[in-house]
Formats: C-alpha cells, sequence, structure tokens
C-alpha cells in the first residue's frame, strides 16, 4: 500500500511540474489517503500482535 501511496507521489510531483494541476491534485489526494491507510493498517496489527501475546488465566 505504501508503495502505491509513493507512486502517486510521483506521479503528483510529475504533474504538477509539467503543469496539469488537476491531475496533481487528484493523484495527491489518492497519495494520502494511501498513506493514512497504510499507517491505519499498521496500527490495527501492532495492536493485534500485541494483544496475542498475553495469556489470559
Amino acid at each position: 500500500m505504501l508503495k502505491w501511496a509513493l507512486i502517486f507521489f510521483v506521479v503528483s510531483l510529475v504533474a504538477g511540474f509539467f503543469g496539469f494541476t488537476g491531475i496533481a491534485a487528484g493523484s495527491a489526494r489518492i497519495a494520502k489517503w494511501l498513506f493514512f491507510i497504510a499507517v491505519a493498517i499498521f496500527v490495527l496489527f501492532l495492536v493485534m500482535a500485541l494483544l496475542a501475546g498475553e495469556v489470559v488465566f
């Protein structure tokens, strides 16, 4: 997921450099959403991993 966020970020930079502001804004928005989704999934799996190690008697 972070790979796709980085790809959309690079597309946004290149489009902005060449003056395609609409495409740059759209791809930047997609990159931002993908980044935050990846961070949320990471935090979810981190919490699940920490809770899986506990043994309840």
